[in-house]
């Protein structure tokens, strides 16, 4: 597993060599061409181009206004305003071809779900609400969406977002049709959201099947993995500690048949943990060692009644995945997982692509604007996502190729 080298977070032609300034046009052309293939006009493809473009190379906040100061003025900017506000564009078709661009391209080893805040000063922004961010420790004025990230070691891209609605959005007629949120739409929690962001690209966008990684220690985890499974998606998701399960081998966990909490479970099997060498693709990039150790699990079913037993879920076992700090007793993460084949370390390793799409969300996805609109609407939102999807994927591509380039000579 190679390192990560440092990147620029948002290329700017004038600021690289020619021969990289050239790569990054042609990136830029050829991302493009193949996103808005499903865009009917050649004035909407022009648009949508310099829409990226400017995500990339505009200073400061990149407002619609800012974005059209690039290439027009006044003019640019109300044309702009109605193709990303206003527009029929489908964003859905556009969404699918990055993601097959990306799976041809840089090949995902897990489709990576994460949740995205963005904090609001007014109440109309389309799905906002005070929202609790364990993140940040407090109570906030906010968005918040759940995009889908193809990842590798080397870098992750979005490719699906989904809008977190409330039943405070969802039941109030008004907002709706001021925001024009599409019928059909129900409330969710936020698991739910999370799952169904994945299951929308997972059904008919004709993408390879690859392990889905998630936190899903503010969801309802057991319900999260239940859909997931049902869904054929192979998983890897973090729990609480004090997530109830049953060990599937109770010798091994000196217990007999019975729902212990996670944490529990792992200090069971404590003296099984072995050292696993990982590359850290967060912040404080670099090669880390952590503990290690798994044991075979089931989900217990609900209880028949309040006080009633527990009774095992008969729908297959699944591997509790522990990872402990180096000089720490209790487990610093907990891993459910479906695959029972995969090696303990291997399953580490996947874990930590969360750790590389965190870093590419504030190195990249942030400076590329993707919590800049200020519109309204709900369509408006989703194909400012789109769009900012796609500079993304411009910005991480070619910062991986200016790597390859730097390591080359």
């Amino acid at each position: 597993m190679s390192g990560i080298a440092s990147f620029p977070s948002t290329p700017r032609r004038q600021t690289h060599e020619p021969s990289y300034a050239r790569a990054y046009d042609a990136l830029l052309s050829e991302l493009c061409a193949e996103l808005f293939t499903s865009l009917p006009r050649s004035d909407q493809r022009r648009k949508g181009m310099d829409y990226v473009r400017g995500l990339l190379e505009a200073k400061g906040r990149k407002s619609i206004r800012n974005i059209a100061a690039l290439s027009g003025g006044q003019a640019t900017e109300q044309s702009l305003h109605h193709f990303v506000c206003s527009s029929t564009w489908d964003w859905a078709p556009v969404r699918r071809a990055l993601a097959h661009y990306l799976v041809r391209d840089t090949p995902p080893h897990a489709w990576v779900v994460r949740p995205m805040v963005t904090p609001k000063a007014g109440e109309h922004s389309v799905g906002v609400d005070r929202r609790y961010s364990s993140a940040l420790g407090q109570v906030l004025n906010a968005q918040q969406a759940v995009g889908v990230w193809a990842a590798t070691e080397d870098m992750s891209s979005p490719v699906n977002w989904r809008l977190h609605l409330s039943k405070a959005w969802i039941d109030d007629s008004d907002r709706r049709s001021r925001a024009s949120i599409p019928e059909g739409l129900d409330a969710e929690s936020l698991g739910d959201c999370a799952v169904q962001a994945y299951l929308e690209m997972a059904h008919g966008w004709g993408l390879p099947v690859r392990p889905v990684v998630m936190d899903a220690r503010e969801a309802d985890a057991m319900s999260t993995v239940g859909r997931l499974r049902a869904a054929g998606a192979p998983l890897l998701v973090r729990i609480n500690p004090s997530q109830p399960l049953t060990p599937a081998d109770p010798t091994l966990a000196g217990r007999t048949a019975e729902p212990m909490a996670a944490h529990q479970i792992m200090m069971s099997i404590k003296d099984m943990r072995r050292p696993v060498m990982w590359s850290d693709h967060g912040p404080g990039s670099g090669m880390r060692t952590s503990l290690a150790a798994a044991i075979r699990v089931r989900v217990p079913s609900r209880p028949t009644r309040i006080t009633g037993p527990q009774r095992v879920s008969r729908n297959g076992e699944l591997v509790l995945l522990g990872e402990w700090d180096t000089g720490r007793s209790m487990p610093a993460e907990l891993w459910l997982t479906d695959l029972t084949a995969v090696h303990p370390a291997a399953l580490l390793r996947l874990s930590k692509l969360t750790r590389r799409v965190d870093r590419d969300f504030m190195q990249i996805a942030d400076q590329v604007g993707i919590r800049d609109y200020a519109g309204r609407s709900f369509s408006g939102w989703h194909r400012h996502a789109t769009l900012a999807s796609g500079a993304h994927a411009v910005a991480a591509l070619a910062g991986a190729a200016e790597r390859e380039m730097s390591y080359v000579s």
